[in-house]
């Protein structure tokens, strides 16, 4: 697998897994031989580090990917667990999605300053809809500093991770927040988007909260099921299409603000499925179930945005404080092991509007990245692809750990990977999906052996 990924002019995704993977140990306890990669078990104290740095367009680059005003600003956030002799990483960033290109310039800038390996660097986005996408650098001079003040963003945070690492602790606790709806509704013509309450909806807010050795909070990471785009395609009354970090980082800067010196990380779940409850702009159903798309509250949006993101972060710092069991030391196992899954990739109909047929053609095999980091009794699983709430439940519900994160969006993100349900259903997601019917609920056992292997 490896001879195969060097041989690749370009440095995919899935390049650093593999290459990663043909270099670990051999990953004995999955019972078969596979091309993951494991960490063995820290021998030494935990030790936790952060960075937060800002990497938002300046004016001058503006428009960019339509983009022509900046409401809030958008950062990249790092930590750095450490135990032992063993190092990993996880990069956070106020994206929809990242390019290939700015996640291996972003891994390079992160072994520099900590001599982690690529293998065990991860980069997540948030996957906020209203923040301009990342192109290649050769498509335009806007592009390539748009690139280069992630990369530089990235260095000034995980600097900071360095010079603030220290001796920690970390305990886990969870709550709710009604702040996300499934957003597939029944219409004239088939499933579309919109506001379900009827549909599963998982209104958990998971947290994980690492303090110094005194108590201080020095991050804390919330993992919750709804993509932040209650800004989405929202215009404001001067006709700017603004820039902000939206629910995500709304909530997050609440956080950040209850407890100022820590980073707050904002760790998207299943958000194949999941909307905010109220957008600025937003889709509507009519009483025979016609639907519309593009009323427009413009600039009276953000004020959605703002209670909704308090009431999540709100949730995050009750959760936060309320947790009293810690773990700290040499009996604190830190772990990171990256699997995939082998499917078949598919080209289906374009999702301009709803359906009620569709013909899902085969393109070719795909691998399907998967990640599951453990720190102590809590346990991070992810995929490049965004995850249906049904399918998170399974994982969630066959974890032996007290306290499992699902997460979408590794590696900067892929389309959906529907569960049965969406293609039976012919929804958006499983018309916006890459993957055979059956490869969600594929990942969700293969992410299950790898967690029952952690025990």
């Amino acid at each position: 697998m490896l001879e195969r990924y060097l041989n690749q002019s370009e440095l995919s995704r899935r390049a650093v897994v593999a290459a990663g993977a043909a270099t670990a140990l051999e990953a004995t306890a999955l019972g078969t031989a596979t091309s993951a990669q494991a960490a063995t078990q820290a021998v030494g104290g935990l030790k936790v580090g952060v960075g937060k740095a800002v990497f938002t367009p300046a004016a001058s680059l503006l428009p960019l990917d339509s983009f022509t005003a900046v409401h809030d600003d958008l950062n990249v956030r790092v930590l750095l667990v450490e135990s032992g002799s063993r190092r990993i990483a996880l990069a956070v960033l106020d994206l929809t999605s990242i390019s290939a290109e700015a996640i291996a310039l972003m891994r390079q800038a992160v072994t520099a300053a900590t001599g982690i390996a690529a293998a065990n660097i991860m980069v997540t986005v948030t996957h906020c809809f209203s923040a301009p996408h990342v192109q290649a650098s050769t498509s335009s001079a806007g592009a390539a500093a748009y690139v280069q003040n992630i990369v530089a963003a990235t260095k000034t945070a995980v600097a900071d991770a360095v010079k603030g690492l220290q001796d920690a602790q970390v305990g886990y606790g969870s709550g709710k927040s009604d702040v996300n709806v499934n957003r597939n509704v029944l219409t004239a013509d088939g499933y579309w988007l919109g506001v379900n309450e009827q549909l599963p909806s998982d209104k958990g807010v998971y947290v994980a909260r690492f303090d110094d050795l005194d108590g201080n909070p020095i991050a804390v990471l919330a993992n919750y099921n709804v993509q932040s785009c209650v800004m989405q395609d929202s215009v404001m009354a001067d006709g700017t299409l603004p820039i902000t970090a939206d629910l995500a980082g709304a909530a997050v800067a609440h956080v950040e603000a209850q407890y100022p010196g820590a980073v707050g990380f904002w760790l998207v779940g299943a958000c194949g499925d999941q909307f905010p409850a109220y957008r600025a702009k937003r889709y509507t159903i009519d009483k025979d179930k016609g639907w519309t798309y593009g009323v427009d509250l413009h600039d009276a949006g953000f004020a959605l945005l703002t209670v909704q993101g308090e009431r999540l972060g709100n949730e995050i710092v009750r959760v936060a404080r309320g947790i009293t069991k810690y773990e700290s030391g040499k009996g604190v196992v830190v772990r990171l092991v990256t699997d995939d899954i082998t499917t078949t990739q598919v080209e289906g109909a374009q999702p301009g509007g709803p359906t009620k047929t569709a013909t899902f053609t085969p393109t070719g095999t795909a691998q399907v990245p998967i990640w599951v980091f453990q720190v102590g009794r809590g346990v991070f699983a992810g995929v490049e692809p965004e995850l249906s709430t049904t399918t998170a439940n399974a994982i969630r519900e066959n974890s032996s750990f007290s306290s499992t994160f699902v997460m979408s969006m590794f590696e900067g993100g892929a389309k959906n990977m529907p569960d049965k349900w969406n293609f039976d259903h012919l929804t958006y997601e499983s018309l916006d999906g890459f993957y055979i019917k059956g490869t969600a609920e594929k990942a969700a056992a293969r992410i299950d052996r790898i967690i029952k292997s952690l025990n």
